[in-house]
């Protein structure tokens, strides 16, 4: 069942290149359409029922839990009853009211590695999806994790072609993953759009020093030993990595363009 299966989102990095953004705020809270990219990429998943999250906290990791904190009261209409025996009244529902969300220190400094190394404890499914805090994308979720089932190895990474490099190009022969190689000179192959499906296996290559990065050392060992595969996605895939970047999101949003809205509801 889709809601056994648990999404670790990765939302601990720094967000340097967002500055303008991220001194104040993690760059997941950073908005698009008046709500955090965040909320979109688990909206993304949630759509197929994929309800468990786990986010891997680092830089800020705080503001992100005091936004899930207050969640029901800053989405809803409500009535509060001052006083000493003070209540308060929710008067209306809304779509995320069953999502899971585990929320974990994973350290300022440590590396994507070792933060899913920090999180094996929750990891309780034989598989396991993960993504970075900072990608969207017209995602078939489903066909992603049935893809990942069929070749039967430990990974799955989602390939993508975005107009510009900033990102782990993958060699490909049919679909397996040849050689990972991070931020390497763009040749227009497939590049490492994250939206990962994981065997637990995977924790067998993470170790919990911060040092221990995801994809330089251990992507790149398992693509080594022929265990990562491509699920090749064709169609829309965006990032926020920069203001440009957050301004284009926030325009397709605002002009009702944005494709990865695959539940369908502006605001």
């Amino acid at each position: 069942m889709n809601e056994n299966i648990p999404v670790v989102i990765l939302c601990g990095g720094q967000g340097t290149r967002l500055r303008e953004e991220t001194e104040f705020k993690p760059k997941p809270l950073v908005k698009v359409g008046g709500r955090p990219i965040l909320w979109h990429i688990m909206k993304i998943y949630s759509h197929y029922g994929f309800k468990r999250f786990i986010l891997c906290l680092g830089y800020k990791g705080e503001l992100i839990k005091e936004y899930f904190y207050h969640y029901q009261i800053m989405n809803s209409d409500v009535t509060i009853t001052l006083g000493a025996n003070g209540a308060y009244k929710v008067h209306n529902s809304y779509d995320e009211c069953d999502w899971k969300i585990t929320l974990c220190n994973t350290g300022d400094n440590a590396q994507k590695g070792a933060r899913l190394k920090k999180i094996e404890k929750y990891i309780d499914a034989d598989q396991f999806m993960v993504t970075y805090g900072d990608g969207v994308a017209d995602i078939d979720i489903a066909n992603l994790l049935d893809f990942h089932r069929r070749h039967g190895k430990i990974a799955t990474v989602t390939g993508v072609r975005p107009k510009f490099l900033r990102f782990g190009e993958l060699s490909i022969e049919e679909d397996q993953v040849t050689r990972f190689a991070e931020k390497p000179k763009y040749a227009g192959n497939y590049m490492n759009g994250g939206f990962f499906v994981f065997e637990k296996a995977l924790f067998d290559y993470l170790e919990d020093q911060d040092d221990c990065d995801l994809e330089t050392q251990a992507l790149e060992e398992i693509s080594r030993n022929g265990q990562l595969m491509v699920y090749k996605h064709d169609r829309f895939w965006a990032c926020m990595d920069t203001i440009r970047d957050a301004e284009y999101l926030n325009m397709l949003w605002n002009n009702k363009q944005a494709e990865w809205n695959i539940w369908q509801a502006y605001f």
